[in-house]
């Protein structure tokens, strides 16, 4: 039987991480760190070549070498325009993420979402991220939604796997850590909260509960699994707290851009104003 999160403590230890300062960074390397933390991102009907275009450029020219502003971590796009942004990131750090498998709402069957998956990779995408199946969760059929990770972690080749537990649709804090510890237990290299398609996203109550799953299966297993809270956070004291909230449960090994991302469209333009 998964945890029972009690949502009383979990509120009460959010209001203390975050009256704490930050213990790893000043306020300017807290920033940068944000600022390199982004997968900066367009997921819309009307994205077109030149939209692409402005969101690749955008995310290597923050990089001020002067003032030590880094590059976002990645661009996150849609699976038809990854060779464009693979092209246009070519010879910088900046990653293609893209989503896959039926994003945002995961109602197609398997075989659909792994050849989208395939295709997704074999243009060139560094990370994808996928959303689970929530009605295939809520219906309790955790096996059916386990399976479907690992089909699509399979297809992922070498490229890292997101997996969106869409938290805002989970009903209950116990349900989303439940919801994460599957998606780990079936092979994600991250957890990602949200897909920034409905009303509720990431949430501090949604992001702890799932620090807690990472930080258990980390003292279990010795393994580190990344973290990426999206949509909501779009200003720069909101990004400051889940940064507090992470440093006080993970800690060190989270600390990089490697196990730990934001992701966000207009988070970055309100960050990079701090920077400079």
């Amino acid at each position: 039987m998964s945890k029972i999160v009690n949502e009383k403590e979990i509120q009460e230890r959010i209001e203390y991480y975050k009256s704490l300062p930050l213990k790893h960074f000043d306020e300017a390397s807290a920033y940068r760190f944000i600022l390199n933390s982004i997968d900066l991102t367009t997921l819309e009907g009307s994205d077109n070549k030149q939209k692409i275009d402005e969101l690749c450029h955008k995310a290597m020219q923050f990089k001020t070498e002067e003032k030590n502003i880094p590059t976002t971590a990645a661009v996150c796009v849609y699976p038809t325009f990854v060779a464009q942004a693979k092209e246009i990131l070519k010879g910088s750090n900046v990653k293609v993420a893209a989503v896959a498998g039926a994003f945002p709402s995961g109602q197609s069957p398997i075989e659909i979402k792994v050849a989208e998956v395939e295709y997704t990779v074999a243009q060139g995408a560094d990370e994808i991220d996928m959303v689970i199946s929530r009605g295939k969760f809520l219906e309790g059929n955790y096996q059916e939604v386990y399976d479907e990770i690992v089909a699509i972690k399979k297809a992922c080749g070498k490229a890292r796997l997101k997996v969106i537990l869409e938290t805002g649709e989970l009903q209950s804090l116990t349900n989303i850590y439940k919801a994460a510890e599957i998606a780990i237990e079936a092979g994600a290299d991250f957890i990602k909260t949200s897909t920034g398609k409905i009303p509720v996203n990431a949430t501090p109550e949604s992001f702890l509960t799932m620090l807690d799953v990472l930080k258990a299966h980390y003292e279990k297993t010795g393994k580190v699994v990344g973290m990426k809270p999206a949509g909501g956070i779009a200003d720069a004291e909101t990004a400051i707290a889940y940064l507090k909230i992470l440093e006080n449960v993970l800690g060190e090994p989270w600390l990089n851009n490697h196990y730990f991302r934001i992701g966000a469209s207009r988070l970055a333009d309100r960050i990079y104003e701090k920077c400079i």
